[in-house]
């Protein structure tokens, strides 16, 4: 998820059970190249395999991601979330 008063870099949250971590996408040329996950201010961190599992998640939704970012903070057009279901590898 993003907050609707984000700001760049481009990046994502992730929570669960009451810890958050997000995910900013490094992207060069146009490409995404990497996801870097960080902690977010007064949260506690996702634990080291959920933050494995937002990373992997993230990076295979990247260009989705991009996309719905660009639309919403650029463009100021309304989006829709996308519910996935099952377990993403």
């Amino acid at each position: 998820m993003f907050y609707s008063n984000e700001h760049e870099p481009i990046h994502v949250h992730g929570k669960y059970q009451g810890m958050e971590s997000k995910a900013e996408l490094i992207i060069i040329d146009g490409k995404v190249v990497d996801v870097v996950i960080k902690n977010v201010t007064g949260r506690p961190p996702l634990e080291s395999s959920k933050q494995k599992e937002f990373r992997n998640f993230v990076t295979l939704f990247s260009d989705q991601i991009v996309q719905k970012w660009v639309d919403y903070f650029v463009y100021h057009k309304s989006i829709q979330c996308i519910r996935i279901e099952g377990k993403i590898k």
